[in-house]
């Protein structure tokens, strides 16, 4: 075998063996999440690294609270928002995303992503908001065993507590007090619509300004008897 084959053979492998330990590392942090609540998720980490490099100022608010600690209200808007199918697949909506592709082809261009609350957890606890194929992958490898080994409500949980709600806001307890000046639990119909449909662009979006979507939010949370 030439010397050259031999150097590409084992970068390879030397990839692979990498990708395998951080398919195994993340696997295993995804265990522990059963009774462990992160501290910082890599999209948290990101936000840091671009204030940094812009030389803006950054504060975190995070505050982790159990899920019986978030209104219903809001439990109900993020997911009529987000992922209306979520207590009935493992991960990925396949009938979401099948609406999604058609639109796009349409369009004939790419938009909504039609990613599942499962899959956007995975993307914020261990990927970043960068889009490549990828991290495409690395979340669709991770999903099935976010499924296998998390309940559902474990999942809407930590969704509910690590997603962006604004520059340096994550989680519903820190969007509730600094939107509304309320805690989690207190949140009206109304007011968690609005922060559910803030989610999509958090950097960008505002609830004051969300009037037609959280709208229609709060229509899918009624035809779902909520």
């Amino acid at each position: 075998m030439k010397p050259a084959s031999k150097i590409a053979r084992k970068a390879v492998l030397a990839v692979l063996l990498l990708l395998a330990g951080l398919y195994a590392l993340c696997a295993a942090g995804i265990f522990f999440l059963r009774w462990i609540n992160p501290w910082t998720t890599t999209v948290q980490i990101q936000r840091r690294v671009q204030a940094l490099r812009a030389h803006r100022p950054y504060r975190k608010r995070y505050e982790f609270v159990p899920l019986a600690r978030i209104s219903l209200n809001l439990q109900h808007a993020v997911v009529a928002a987000e992922d209306g199918r979520f207590r009935k697949h493992h991960g990925f909506d396949w009938i979401e995303m099948q609406k999604v592709v058609q639109e796009d082809l349409k369009r004939h261009r790419i938009g909504r992503g039609g990613s599942t609350i499962t899959q956007q957890l995975v993307k914020n606890l261990f990927l970043t908001t960068e889009r490549s194929f990828v991290r495409k992958g690395a979340e669709f490898a991770l999903v099935p065993i976010t499924e296998a080994l998390l309940s559902k409500d474990r999942i809407l949980e930590l969704y509910l507590n690590v997603i962006e709600w604004g520059p340096g806001i994550y989680g519903a307890e820190a969007a509730a007090e600094h939107y509304y000046h309320v805690h989690a639990s207190e949140l009206t119909r109304e007011q968690a619509a609005r922060l559910a449909a803030i989610i999509p662009a958090p950097l960008k979006r505002r609830p004051a300004q969300m009037n037609e979507y959280s709208a229609e939010i709060l229509d899918r949370m009624e035809k779902t008897g909520w």
